[in-house]
């Protein structure tokens, strides 16, 4: 029970900050700016690692969830009790936005600024990248060592700065649905549940070409 509140308090956190900032940035007029938008991605990743890393892996992710159990680093039986406390943690963060921000048309939500297609792909090279990093600085399904914060927050921060203007870098199914649904904002919705798994998952098997004794072995 502890890994799954991990999750969602993670999650929560997570989503809460990250499209807080936006919607911050949204009522305000561009207050927080882009590039505070991607700081705060990348420091609230950051935290949430090092605060639950050694609790619950910090996934905070669906797609990181689904990953790491086609590398044999995570039981696919708790695959759906991860998933549904982040999705959980991701809703509780955008409804508290809602009643704080209630005249935000976005909440946060991931649209894309491309035509769908070409959001998709690019949504797919953003969690290969960021599963990449994690796949590589992980064992089992727990981040090890002061790298692993460090890591994934820089890689989060980076594809939130170059890639935000674009698709609003999701590279996370749970933190696209919450804010899109509550935000009734669903146009392109389908990619950000179904591009990040295949981006996390192609990153799994360019793992196994590189280290494959050490990638995906059995560990749980």
């Amino acid at each position: 029970m502890k890994r799954y509140i991990s999750e969602l308090i993670g999650t929560f956190s997570m989503v809460f900050c990250g499209t807080g900032a936006m919607t911050i940035n949204e009522v305000t007029g561009g207050e927080v700016t882009h590039v505070g938008i991607g700081i705060t991605w990348g420091l609230i990743v950051m935290a949430m690692i090092y605060a639950f890393g050694e609790t619950s892996g910090a996934h905070f992710n669906p797609a990181v969830t689904i990953a790491f159990a086609y590398a044999k680093k995570f039981a696919w039986k708790e695959v759906p009790k991860y998933i549904t406390a982040q999705i959980i943690g991701a809703f509780v963060a955008s409804f508290i936005l809602l009643f704080l921000f209630p005249d935000s048309e976005f909440l946060g939500s991931t649209i894309p600024k491309i035509d769908v297609w070409r959001a998709f792909v690019l949504e797919i090279l953003l969690t290969f990248f960021l599963m990449v990093v994690i796949i590589n600085v992980s064992t089992g399904s727990k981040e090890m060592g002061i790298i692993a914060g460090i890591a994934v927050g820089s890689v989060v921060l980076l594809e939130a700065l170059f890639a935000g203007p674009i698709t609003n870098a999701s590279m996370n199914p749970a933190r696209s649905l919450a804010p899109n649904i509550i935000s009734g904002n669903l146009n392109g919705l389908w990619l950000y549940m179904v591009a990040p798994v295949l981006g996390a998952l192609l990153a799994v098997i360019s793992c196994k070409l590189i280290k494959e004794d050490n990638c995906c072995d059995e560990s749980c």
